[in-house]
């Protein structure tokens, strides 16, 4: 039989008194465990910790992987990011030869890959001020160019400003994910097998949502056009 421990979190207490975010979670474990988990399976234990992903003292954290080790049992949570934001605290997880690990939204993802995914959700957060930081310079030195000041209270500035950021992001995304998408494009991955791998991997598109078929299509566009 196989065991497992699963380990849920939130980033606000809000979040955890309403459910917003646990029961997303849930989900996908439970669809794990009735799809993809060998037979017969039963959970151990079930941890919830309110707390923010950068943090790496989290106690209930400890207390699944204690027991996981203890009942020779597999963590398992949902998605990668729900371990931890931090790809150096993934990796000492991965490393740990007494922990198995499985995540919900990768079932068949190897210590390999999910370390990959999480070393470019990493870069990718910090990469997200700097980014914007960029952008806002470019408008104002375009601005300065034009030989007047750049009005970011009205319509029109806001606009640009906006367009401006929103483009950056994309391209400088685009180029980012070059290692995970063209490597699964490659091997044949559809576009809608490539955006689940990177939803996975907990990355947001450049508005901040959830990967599709045709946002991954226009990457890949970015990508060739570069």
């Amino acid at each position: 039989m196989v065991r497992y421990v699963t380990y849920k979190r939130v980033s606000t207490k809000r979040q955890g008194h309403s459910g917003l975010g646990l029961e997303a979670q849930e989900r996908d474990i439970r669809l794990f465990l009735e799809s993809y988990s060998e037979e017969p399976w039963e959970v151990v234990g079930d941890f919830i910790e309110v707390e923010s992903g950068a943090d790496a003292e989290r106690p209930e954290l400890a207390k699944a992987i204690e027991l996981a080790k203890r009942e020779r049992a597999v963590l398992l949570v949902a998605k990668l990011d729900r371990l931890s934001r931090k790809v150096s605290f993934i990796a000492a997880l991965m490393e740990d030869p007494k922990l198995k690990l499985k995540v919900a939204q990768m079932p068949h993802a190897d210590k390999f890959q999910l370390h990959v995914y999480a070393a470019l959700a990493e870069q990718e957060r910090d990469f997200i001020s700097l980014r914007t930081k960029a952008a806002l310079q470019e408008v104002k030195a375009r601005a300065e160019r034009e030989n007047r000041k750049p009005n970011l209270g009205g319509l029109r500035d806001k606009t640009m400003k906006r367009n401006v950021v929103l483009k950056a992001q994309a391209d400088e995304r685009a180029a980012r994910l070059r290692g995970v998408v063209a490597p699964l494009r490659d091997r044949g991955a559809t576009l809608r097998e490539i955006a689940a791998a990177l939803n996975a991997a907990g990355l947001e598109t450049p508005r901040g949502g959830q990967w599709q078929a045709m946002t991954v299509k226009r990457v890949l566009e970015r990508l060739d056009a570069a």
